[in-house]
């Protein structure tokens, strides 16, 4: 027998095994089809095997890389044609095998358990009884057989060229079915999908960004850039793929080459996903609905080969693979400080993946200048701290001012001395001071200038990458709306009768799902009372506790913020997984459509969820507290006040916890989390051949499912909310964010390029719907840093006290404190407000609330009128953009038209 080098079919009773007559140069080996009929007794079933040379990939055991022929890695055994994409389904180990050798090459269709075969003493193959190994199939695993079967029957009738690979497992075994697209199938899809043709390429220009350009400008080595081995991206000028122009567009290249990896992966999925395999009215269309109904165990596309490198260092850099490029270039934590290779990633991983990573990177980039602004804001108000007149004030008054008990009195509580908070005065100074006030007016106008020129950098990006015509359409049902629809009906657009599901139907139950999260946001309002009541009740003895009384509103505040951390991420987590189940039973009929719903969904929980506690201290907490014997009670305990050195510090503290503490777990998950996945995965796939010797498409197995951006996005969103949202009342927060995104943007590369398994490179041309969201997000800053200066800051009443009474700030703390009406205490005592004696509002607190309404107007109308104008001098497309794509396109038509016509290649960038 010679070497397999596609699967086909034979029945055994002269028919010829069915081949495309379109390619010529596809190889096919005929294969014996056992008879049934003339197999009664299982004692002689058996079936021929053909073994194969053993064969290591390119990854040994010690992660050296191994000199081997490109047949044994990516392509088929013959050497020429590239493995595209790979199925995989499992079946049940039922033995030990005789021999060590578990690829073979299946010269039977039956789905029959086996064996490899034994050598016989003349040097052939003996087949090997199976009376001890029959394994009854159930109807379920039956019909599964029959659907791999016709499924792959419809692959080969279009096209695909087929091999097969068996791998014995000590607990299952794993049949690999590798694909391969011919050109001329890659040229008739790629027309069909819109793939753009490349026309003219030349080498990438130099990194485009501020930072390069100022070390141009300054003439300075630029210290952020690195030399990328290999061939260098090509910027191209581009035309629709027509098949009539094929020889023009080949030009001297090698048709197997012109598609990268990349392209032919997306055009076997798409062929992947729209195969039929049983009733397409039923939905019974697409390898994703394949693998949810088990049919098939995993598909995916295959690395190009090891990302591990040669430890001695002389490895030919040219002859490195773009994985080992990707990970010695990008995913190292060495490489912290370099510019993304953005290209390579995009060439890899496909535009989706690339914009993600641009945008991290970018954004990651942006937050340096209000990390540098923050920290000197917050620098300068150490070194000014001592000047301040209030906290001066605060620390002077020993004896002055006796302040009212924090709880009722019949509880134990006493009065206090307003001298023991001087520490906290002046750590409310180093957070509110006329410094922060600048930075918030700054971060306002960051956060929108930022998204404007991330508005530019994705233009040019999707210019650079040829996907600026791409538009998010799909018309193909998912597969559980497919599986689940409980009628057919004709697609207005196709014209092809498909799954249905009534409209009104799914009206109602997103409008179930709507109330659904509405109760969900009322139940993490419970949970913040829940909290509230669980500081109140906590400072109480501690209140009555000599040594632990000065301190007992900072310890119930921590330890309540700790709490309410532990309950975010567990909330979160709950919903996600609610979240998806809810917008499953809505029926969307599309991928988009599916996504779009679950990102609002889980956005709108995760928002409520995260900044629920950080709203409540900073608009609410204190401000329904009542006086003096007249105190508001929250289940029968007295409401909350403000800790000793105002909302504002207690916000710092909340914020601190909740977004550096987010932040640490997050990226510990990120670290061991892939680790207990690829365990769980190797024990569970585990071969018995040994791990240096394993294929390509095996060690990918083992991998752990790529779970796509979701996760990503929204972690770096609402990250993007701490910083913008309450960045008044925490000036390190876009420091803190800057540190998270270095090891963050590392972590990610990681994932992608060495834990997971490579995903489809799917075409975007932005980042979707998450910019629409960070819009929000800004809109949203600018009114809450509004309203955060104006009512929960000590600005405003300062500037007014200075105004009307002393520019030196003399008996502003007095000024600010009432006594306690007559009767009301055991003792007169002192407490924060704006009251007469008899607990009246003073005409100054109804001035200053007109002055802090007047703030917010005036706050709010400066920044969004400063941001339309913003808006209008920076166009989302620079006009030098616009035109080089008019001139790219002129170019590329003259090309077509005339092909021996010489255009010079600087004039197509």
């Amino acid at each position: 027998m010679g070497q397999a080098s596609s699967l086909t079919p034979n029945t055994g009773d002269g028919l010829n095994p069915s081949t495309d007559p379109s390619d010529n140069n596809v190889e096919t080996v005929t294969s014996r089809r056992l008879d049934r009929a003339s197999h009664k007794d299982a004692q002689d079933t058996h079936i021929v095997v053909e073994p194969l040379p053993e064969v290591q990939d390119e990854c040994s055991r010690n992660g050296k890389q191994v000199k081997h022929p490109k047949s044994i890695g990516t392509y088929f055994r013959d050497g020429r044609r590239k493995i595209d994409y790979v199925l995989v389904h499992e079946e049940v180990s039922l033995a030990p095998s005789r021999s060590r050798n578990h690829n073979t090459t299946i010269q039977s269709s039956l789905p029959l358990p086996f064996r490899p075969e034994e050598k016989s003493l003349q040097g052939g193959m003996r087949p090997t009884p199976l009376t001890s190994t029959i394994h009854q199939n159930t109807p379920k695993q039956n019909r599964k057989i029959d659907t791999r079967k016709t499924f792959i029957d419809k692959l080969k009738s279009q096209g695909i060229e087929i091999e097969e690979e068996f791998a014995e497992g000590k607990r299952t075994n794993v049949r690999f079915i590798k694909l391969h697209a011919p050109f001329p199938l890659l040229a008739h899809w790629a027309e069909e999908l819109g793939f753009r043709a490349r026309i003219l390429c030349q080498a990438k220009a130099e990194e485009d960004n501020w930072s390069a350009r100022l070390f141009k400008s300054l003439r300075l080595p630029n210290c952020f850039a690195q030399e990328i081995p290999g061939d260098p991206p090509k910027v191209c000028c581009t035309y629709p793929f027509r098949r009539s122009k094929i020889a023009t567009l080949l030009g001297n290249l090698d048709s197997e080459s012109y598609f990268t990896s990349t392209e032919r992966s997306r055009i076997v999925n798409e062929i992947l996903a729209r195969t039929t395999y049983g009733d397409r009215r039923k939905g019974e269309v697409g390898i994703e609905r394949l693998l949810k109904e088990g049919v098939y165990t995993a598909s995916y596309p295959l690395h190009e080969g090891c990302f591990h490198r040669k430890v001695n260092g002389n490895e030919d850099q040219e002859k490195l693979n773009p994985r080992q490029i990707l990970h010695g270039y990008w995913a190292r934590w060495s490489k912290w400080s370099k510019y993304q290779p953005l290209d390579n990633v995009r060439e890899y991983f496909g535009e989706k993946i690339a914009f993600y990573f641009a945008w991290l990177g970018f954004y990651t980039g942006w937050l340096i200048p209000p990390s540098i602004v923050g920290v000197l804001i917050f620098v300068y108000g150490l070194l000014t701290v001592d000047e301040d007149p209030a906290s001066s004030q605060v620390c002077r008054s020993i004896g002055q001012y006796p302040m009212c008990p924090l709880c009722e009195e019949s509880q134990g509580c006493h009065q206090w001395d307003l001298s023991d908070v001087c520490t906290y005065s002046k750590l409310s100074y180093l957070f509110d001071h006329p410094g922060t006030v600048a930075f918030a007016i700054f971060v306002s106008f960051w956060a929108v200038t930022f998204l404007e020129y991330w508005k530019r950098y994705s233009a040019r990006l999707a210019h650079r990458w040829d996907v600026v015509d791409v538009e998010r359409e799909e018309i193909r049902p998912r597969p559980e709306f497919a599986l689940k629809a409980p009628s057919i009906a004709t697609n207005p657009v196709t014209g092809i009768a498909e799954p249905a599901f009534p409209h009104s139907v799914r009206r109602k139950r997103i409008m179930a799902g709507v109330c659904f999260v509405f109760l969900m946001v009322c139940m993490v309002i419970i949970f913040i009372v829940a909290i509230i009541v669980y500081r109140i009740v906590v400072s109480i003895p501690l209140f009555q506790h000599e040594t632990l009384k000065s301190q007992a509103q900072v310890i119930a505040n921590l330890s309540g913020a700790v709490v309410n951390l532990v309950l975010i991420m567990a909330l979160g987590r709950f919903y996600e997984k609610l979240a998806y189940k809810l917008t499953t039973w809505e029926m969307h009929r599309t991928q988009i459509e599916f996504e779009d719903n679950l990102t609002f969904k889980v956005f709108a929980f995760q928002f409520v969820n995260l900044y629920a506690s950080p709203f409540y201290i900073a608009f609410f907490k204190g401000r329904f507290v009542g006086y003096p014997g007249n105190y508001l009670h929250i289940f029968g305990l007295r409401n909350e006040e403000c800790s000793a050195g105002g909302c504002l510090v207690e916000l710092s503290q909340q914020l601190f916890i909740i977004m550096v503490g987010k932040q640490v777990i997050n990226n510990a998950q990120e670290i061991l989390w892939p680790k207990v996945q690829a365990w769980w995965q190797n024990r569970k796939v585990e071969f018995t051949q040994d791990k240096g010797k394993s294929k390509r498409w095996e060690a990918d197995y083992q991998l752990v499912e790529n779970a796509g951006l979701f996760q990503e996005y929204l972690e770096m969103v609402m990250q993007f909310g701490f910083i913008t949202i309450f960045v008044a009342a925490f000036p390190l927060a876009p420091l803190f964010a800057l540190l998270n995104n270095i090891v963050e943007i590392r972590l990610d590369a990681q994932k992608f390029v060495c834990n997971t398994r490579r995903t489809v490179g799917h075409q975007a041309k932005n980042i979707g719907i998450w910019l629409r969201i960070l819009e929000f997000l800004v809109h949203l800053a600018v009114i809450s840093n509004a309203f955060l200066i104006s009512f929960t800051s000590e600005f405003l009443p300062k500037i007014l006290y200075q105004y009307e009474h002393s520019w030196s700030m003399d008996g502003y703390v007095n000024f600010t404190l009432a006594i306690s009406p007559k009767g009301s205490m055991i003792e007169p005592c002192y407490y924060r407000s704006f009251r007469d004696e008899d607990g009246n509002l003073t005409a100054f607190y109804w001035k200053l609330l007109v002055v802090r309404l007047a703030f917010v107007v005036i706050f709010e109308h400066f920044v969004f009128g400063v941001c339309r104008l913003i808006d209008a001098v920076v166009p989302d497309v620079p006009k030098t953009l616009a035109i080089k794509m008019k001139r790219d396109r002129y170019l590329a038509k003259q090309i077509l038209q005339d092909p021996e016509h010489h255009i010079r290649i600087s004039e197509c960038t």
